[in-house]
């Protein structure tokens, strides 16, 4: 369920709270391999699925960095506020791939917001975000992001 605030101003009630969860999205091949295309990263464990299935993950697996481009996309479905001209990913604070994300798997974001400060303009707001990946004992990702919105 997404967390709907009509302004700015509405959203330091929100420091410290967690905003819920997205929904499952499935990591498929043809995403992995968009991504590799994308970004020139055509490593086997992601793209060769024949090699792979002989590798340490036993199948291939989504680039981190692929993982955690998803993160503005599921956060999108916890948080959304009104009355804002733009908002901006401004970047992250620590970001981790404590476990691999296989190709097949589903994932989903979870985030609580850490702080709200304010920036010229706008607000900076830092959400801690845990990309979890269904029936795995460790998360895929966890990052703490940093989005801008202005007025």
């Amino acid at each position: 369920m997404t967390i709907r605030v009509g302004s700015l101003d509405d959203l330091a009630p929100l420091v410290g709270t967690h905003l819920g969860y997205s929904d499952y999205r499935l990591v498929t091949q043809d995403d992995v391999d968009l991504f590799a295309q994308a970004t020139g990263d055509h490593q086997w464990i992601h793209v060769d699925p024949v090699r792979a299935a002989t590798g340490p993950f036993k199948g291939t697996i989504a680039h981190g960095y692929f993982t955690l481009s998803l993160v503005p996309v599921l956060v999108g479905q916890l948080l959304h506020v009104d009355g804002v001209a733009m908002g901006v990913n401004y970047g992250a604070n620590r970001v981790r791939f404590p476990s691999p994300v296989p190709v097949g798997s589903h994932v989903r974001a979870g985030a609580t917001m850490a702080s709200l400060d304010p920036v010229s303009g706008g607000v900076q707001v830092t959400l801690d975000v845990t990309v979890e990946v269904r029936d795995a004992a460790k998360p895929g990702c966890v990052a703490q992001v940093v989005y801008r919105y202005y007025r």
